[in-house]
């Protein structure tokens, strides 16, 4: 549930922008009726301007939701809504697309450079900080595990930057949703099979 959760304004932001050249003209007048955007029906060339609106908002609700059931921020999800909010905000008033091709490289450097930094700041590694309450490893499969998603998020910083100057919009907008959330299920799912011989879940008490 929760990774579907930090997917959903990446969701929404694939609807939206495969389905807005088929949007009625009524639908998007209110939008620009402020003068704040300019959407064209059926334009092509504005669906990703509108499928970035739609992410910001997707990503706004996923973080007041999830404080007003829990009373308080998650930091992933605020995290994301800030990128998307700065990336996103430029791209629309900007009307530079770029902008919002770079967010995902961003934010998967930042994870980067917080899990490498774990190893130099406190005690534990984020992967232990984060995993150790549910399951035992020894020392040596948190540093290792922990390193695997440095490479991880550079791997992923790195191919989203790749997609996004070397192919089509809509290769890079496929990438966004199916390429990201399935190298990011296959990364776990490898995960737990490296380790699950090592690991010993803590019994409840």
């Amino acid at each position: 549930m929760k990774f579907l959760k930090e997917f959903f304004p990446i969701i929404l932001f694939f609807v939206a922008y495969k389905f807005y050249p088929q949007l009625p003209e009524s639908l998007l007048a209110p939008l620009n009726s402020g003068n704040l955007f300019e959407f064209q029906p059926g334009a092509a060339t504005d669906a990703i301007y509108f499928a970035t609106l739609i992410a910001i908002i997707a990503s706004a609700i996923t973080v007041v939701v999830h404080y007003l059931k829990e009373r308080n921020f998650d930091k992933n999800q605020t995290l994301t809504f800030v990128l998307f909010l700065i990336f996103g905000g430029a791209t629309l008033f900007l009307r530079d697309p770029a902008f919002v091709k770079w967010k995902p490289t961003v934010i998967n450097l930042l994870f980067a450079g917080l899990f490498l930094g774990s190893f130099f700041i406190g005690k534990k590694t984020m992967v232990e900080r984060l995993m150790s309450n549910a399951m035992q490893a020894p020392q040596r499969i948190w540093l290792r595990l922990n390193m695997a998603w440095v490479t991880f998020f550079v791997t992923v910083a790195g191919l989203n930057l790749y997609i996004a100057y070397q192919f089509s919009e809509q290769t890079w907008v496929n990438f966004k949703l199916f390429g990201m959330m399935g190298l990011t299920l296959l990364f776990l799912i490898m995960q737990m099979v490296v380790l699950s011989r090592y690991i010993t879940i803590k019994p409840e008490e």
